[in-house]
């Protein structure tokens, strides 16, 4: 048990288009759009109506893409330095894997990834890692006063030449609220250097505007939803604040990019408060 809580210090230091006719295309997506980037709404893709997924959809399929596990969708590594001694590991792997439980204690699925890099922004990355998620596991192990269920599950992607890493936990201490917190990495691996999302929103020919009006959307359909079930269960529900600066791409630093491209952007409450409350927008 000590020589493992010590080794776990050491270790980690979507396709539909239909086009009706020509004519009919050049109408929809060519003169009906001033902006050549605009983005079409997702609940409109021809004269095809698509049902756009709610937010329990979306956190339900968010939380199903925690499978441990680096995708890396053909993309050829052999090129990336990685550290010394793990030349044989993938770019992202599980350096610790914790499955235990005491009674009365805690009871612990921990899966800490390490990035496989040589590089200064791969050592930052992995000592938040450290920082946010290996620690608070050590002091569970060592120092839990009441009972505490601690998970810690992540997941992988290379698309083109940048690297996604989202770290998910769940946090239960005794009464206290259930909070999730998410950490997300995005690495450009051509570079060296961290991905920002509003390149990304750039290169993949998105709008700023509509991408912070569709933000602004979810979140504040989420503040309303929330306020009525308080005012209704009285329930205490995780206020948001919708004119928060937090809301707008430049200062968004939680969102990765997944399968196939599509992006994520994750705004998890319980980052900063006992909360398991989040919202996602996916593009």
């Amino acid at each position: 048990m000590m020589k493992n809580r010590t080794i776990l210090y050491i270790v980690i230091s979507s396709f539909c288009v239909i086009a009706i006719g020509i004519g009919m295309y050049y109408q929809i997506f060519v003169a009906g759009n001033e902006q050549f980037n605009e983005i079409i709404p997702e609940n409109e893709v021809g004269n095809m109506i698509i049902q756009e997924q709610t937010q329990e959809e979306l956190k339900a399929e968010f939380d199903n893409l925690f499978d441990n596990n680096l995708h890396a969708q053909g993309y050829d590594a052999s090129s990336v330095q990685k550290l010394a001694g793990h030349e044989e590991q993938p770019l992202v792997y599980a350096a610790y894997n914790i499955q235990e439980e005491q009674n009365e204690k805690y009871s612990v699925d921990i899966n800490l990834p390490v990035f496989n890099i040589n590089g200064d922004i791969a050592a930052e990355f992995n000592n938040t890692t450290q920082n946010i998620f290996a620690n608070k596991a050590n002091d569970v192990l060592n120092n839990a006063q009441v009972y505490t269920i601690y998970n810690v599950r992540y997941v992988a992607y290379i698309n083109n030449d940048i690297l996604s890493l989202i770290l998910k936990s769940t946090l239960k201490e005794g009464d206290n609220p259930q909070r999730v917190i998410v950490q997300t990495y995005n690495y450009n691996l051509s570079t060296g250097q961290k991905v920002i999302l509003n390149d990304v929103l750039t290169s993949q020919g998105y709008e700023t505007r509509q991408v912070n009006q569709k933000i602004d959307d979810v979140v504040r359909k989420a503040a309303e939803d929330a306020e009525a079930i308080s005012q209704a269960a009285g329930q205490t529900i995780y206020k948001r604040d919708p004119d928060n600066a937090m809301y707008v791409t430049d200062n968004v630093n939680n969102f990765f990019i997944g399968e196939n491209g599509n992006i994520y952007i994750i705004y998890a409450y319980g980052n900063n408060n006992y909360t398991s409350e989040m919202d996602i927008i996916k593009l």
